[in-house]
């Protein structure tokens, strides 16, 4: 696609977390390999109190301390900072707008803003953005989740955000869609003839996608106890790695071709109704246990009250199409849990007749594990016979076919996924950022769920930290004759 790049970049937030792992050294990233416009510029805005001198320190200590060491150029920090200018401000006070217009100065070559604030803030920002004329047609938008916490909220910060910005303006970012192996995906399922065939009802008995962590509340306590890992993991980023997986197969690889199909698969998802919700749904919190050796407190303990809020959650769900007509999708997300996985597992259907079943053979169905991380590879386990001169009768062995990421493009560096999606932030490309249809029909399915654990008064089923979640989990995939992939 044809590439618009622009001048100048404002990045709200930038003084946060965010900003200090994951923003700032990405675009460091860029700098370092040239890929940044030249003569780009970044304003940094936030309430901490610094001048553009006191900003680039801090930007260098951020770097200093996040950046890898292999990447960590005294020179090229110094460049990259030189890029750099800061204004203090407070978005919520609308008086605080003018100084931020005259620091940005003209946008006549291009403006991409970067908002990464409490998605309370966000109608306030627009409303002082517009105020200064910073939302005109030479300036883009992209706008970090959470896009509201239901789709009513979502709709009005939706509605707030197109009265400034229309759609093709406005990049609604979802992390998971910068990782290279989620773009792989798409690679493996339309790069290569031999899986369409069967990349459908009639080849693939079950999906498992599972993104596991072994943190727990960490510095995010006030927000996730208000939303939960349905609202917070779920809506998002396993929602979008259904899509990706389950999509047809888009007529080109842009923004409109790949974004329709996911939207079509969105609307394709069967909603769990109340009546349904207590088995396809099973939610779960976590109590004090032991990981790696050391006692771990309850959810409730590290939160210093009492709560009624998941941080565990599976799910399973259904696709009404012809393509995936009876296949079960399994999502799975907790914290605390036995190991840190983000993963899909597609377990195909088994041969039709098995001429080693007499003979003491016995077929494992095939499996695609896509391993997203720690570690990123695709591995396909397939059946093979075991060496011998089968007097016995032949004995077949599960084995794999792998493909490390790490190893196939050991001279390719690994970006951060944020170095991709800022990238096409700058240069106005939109294929992996979420159009408002995708979000308001992730809401609209999320929100039935919470709906059904209302209407039939659900609680958070215990479990202990360091386990796999509730054994109710475990019952949802096993009433199918499925068990989750955990090895």
């Amino acid at each position: 696609m044809a590439r618009n790049p622009v001048a100048k970049l404002l990045l709200f937030g930038a003084t946060g977390d965010l900003a200090q792992r994951m923003l700032l050294p990405s675009l460091y990233g860029l700098h370092a390999d040239g890929l940044l416009p030249e003569g780009l510029t970044i304003i940094g805005a936030a309430r901490s109190e610094h001048d553009d001198a006191s900003y680039r320190v801090f930007a260098e200590e951020a770097l200093e301390k996040y950046l890898a060491k292999d990447r960590n150029d005294a020179a090229t920090i110094t460049s990259f900072v030189e890029r750099l200018t800061y204004q203090a401000m407070d978005l919520s006070d609308a008086e605080g707008f003018a100084p931020l217009a005259e620091k940005v100065g003209d946008v006549a070559g291009g403006l991409a803003i970067f908002l990464s604030t409490a998605p309370s803030l966000f109608e306030p920002a627009i409303t002082g953005l517009a105020s200064i004329g910073l939302t005109g047609e030479t300036v883009r938008i992209g706008l970090e989740k959470p896009l509201g916490y239901d789709l009513a909220s979502s709709r009005e910060i939706n509605q707030a955000v197109f009265a400034a910005f229309p759609e093709p303006r406005t990049y609604r970012i979802d992390h998971y869609l910068g990782k290279e192996t989620v773009q792989n995906i798409l690679a493996l399922r339309f790069g290569n003839s031999f899986f369409e065939p069967i990349w459908n009802a009639r080849g693939i008995a079950s999906v498992q996608i599972t993104i596991a962590e072994t943190v727990g509340l960490e510095e995010r306590a006030g927000y996730y106890d208000g939303m939960g890992a349905l609202r917070d993991m779920v809506q998002n980023h396993m929602l979008q790695l259904l899509a990706l997986i389950a999509m047809e197969p888009p007529a080109r690889f842009d923004g409109t071709a790949v974004r329709d199909e996911k939207a079509k698969l969105f609307h394709s998802l069967r909603p769990i109704t109340a009546a349904e919700v207590e088995t396809h749904v099973v939610a779960g919190q976590y109590v004090a246990g032991a990981t790696d050796g050391k006692i771990v407190r309850s959810y409730v303990d590290e939160l210093g009250k009492e709560s009624s809020t998941e941080t565990f959650v599976a799910i399973k769900a259904h696709v009404d199409n012809w393509r995936w007509q009876g296949v079960p999708f399994y999502l799975r997300t907790g914290k605390r849990m036995a190991t840190r996985r983000s993963e899909i597992a597609i377990e195909f259907k088994p041969v039709p007749h098995s001429m080693f079943a007499s003979r003491g053979g016995k077929l494992q169905p095939n499996m695609l594990v896509i391993r997203l991380q720690p570690e990123e590879y695709v591995q396909l386990l397939v059946m093979a016979k075991e060496p011998g001169l089968d007097r016995d009768g032949v004995r077949l062995r599960e084995v794999p076919l792998n493909l490390s990421m790490d190893c196939e493009f050991a001279g390719t560096r690994r970006r951060i996924a944020y170095e991709r999606l800022l990238l096409d932030l700058i240069e106005g490309d939109q294929t992996l950022f979420v159009r408002r249809d995708e979000v308001e029909a992730q809401w609209r399915w999320i929100d039935a769920i919470r709906e059904g654990w209302a209407e039939n008064r659900m609680k958070p089923k215990t479990y202990p930290t360091g386990t796999w979640g509730p054994s109710a989990a475990i019952a949802l995939t096993e009433r199918d004759g499925v068990t989750w992939h955990d090895e």
